[in-house]
């Protein structure tokens, strides 16, 4: 698999270091990794701040590090609700689409979106439609730049990975792909090996990170015990160290016929905190793991 660092794990919108766009490059290119995928909103690859003269010198920055940009990745909630006036939908797809055009300027050919989340207010089966109208759009928008659309498995609509499936057939576009992760079916408790044989001939990327669960309880004085809280606390641990079973995950990716890009990611609070050298500790890990099982191109 060709592997590739995320630059939303060097953002700060976490607490974490923050590195501008050129600085993550040329990090990520002493750090062993050959490509990225560059988060498209600001600190990083925003549309409205990268105009001709920013595309160009990141195309510099590119060339003389020799590392690749196959994905950008666009922040999508298509059933996200406003005023009737207010044209959501559209400003979304004309937003994927301005980072298509970026993205081909830098020689990517995928695009990153999620679905929707669902709300008490909406009803599932317009909700479902809608999303599938929004992204069918993108896709054909998408392909007119020569990106491919790769749906993420981390949003509402489509979770499950037999769902996320019906969906892709539901929108029914030649330029609709998955990018498929571990971590939502993981704390859902889908058979990872399944679901990723399943998923794998869709599959474009998957993105990684790996975290431990911390159950949460509530103390009751009257009882003098304790009640469950709620839903695990989730904290990111070094890649191969925590619950994710990502032998049997890659293992089912390539059953099912994956060769594609397998991005590492920082997107949340990590153990031992955000400063740079932990940061850079996580993702050389990361790059250990993946060559000691061999999943590394």
């Amino acid at each position: 698999m060709q592997l590739a660092l995320f630059s939303i794990s060097y953002g700060g919108l976490w607490g974490q270091a923050a590195l501008d766009l050129p600085q993550f490059i040329c990090k990520a290119k002493s750090l062993g990794y050959t490509s990225v995928m560059l988060a498209g909103k600001r600190p990083h690859l925003s549309p409205l701040d990268f105009g001709p003269r920013e595309i160009e010198a990141l195309q510099s920055v590119l060339a003389e590090t020799g590392v690749k940009c196959p994905i950008v990745a666009a922040y999508t909630d298509f059933g996200a609700a406003g005023a009737a006036e207010v044209p959501i939908q559209e400003m979304q797809i004309a937003y994927v689409e301005s980072l298509c055009r970026v993205g081909q300027s830098l020689g990517a050919n995928i695009v990153r979106i999620f679905t929707s989340y669902e709300s008490a207010e909406q009803n599932h089966q317009a909700l479902w439609r809608k999303t599938v109208t929004a992204i069918r759009e993108v896709c054909e928008r998408a392909a007119e730049f020569g990106l491919t659309v790769a749906i993420q498995n981390h949003h509402d609509i489509g979770l499950h990975t037999s769902a996320l499936l019906e969906l892709v057939h539901d929108i029914h576009h030649g330029n609709c792909r998955l990018g498929f992760d571990a971590w939502s079916p993981a704390l859902r408790g889908e058979d990872l090996y399944e679901a990723a044989k399943l998923a794998a001939p869709h599959a474009v990327i998957t993105t990684n990170a790996d975290y431990i669960r911390l159950p949460r309880y509530r103390y009751r004085p009257e009882l003098v015990n304790y009640e469950p809280a709620g839903p695990d606390l989730v904290r990111a641990v070094p890649f191969g160290t925590g619950f994710i079973d990502y032998p049997s995950f890659f293992r089912g990716l390539r059953d099912g016929g994956f060769n594609g890009v397998a991005v590492y990611e920082m997107c949340s609070p990590i153990r031992s905190g955000g400063a740079s050298q932990n940061l850079d500790n996580y993702a050389a890990a990361y790059l250990n793991w993946m060559t000691q099982w061999k999943l590394a191109q």
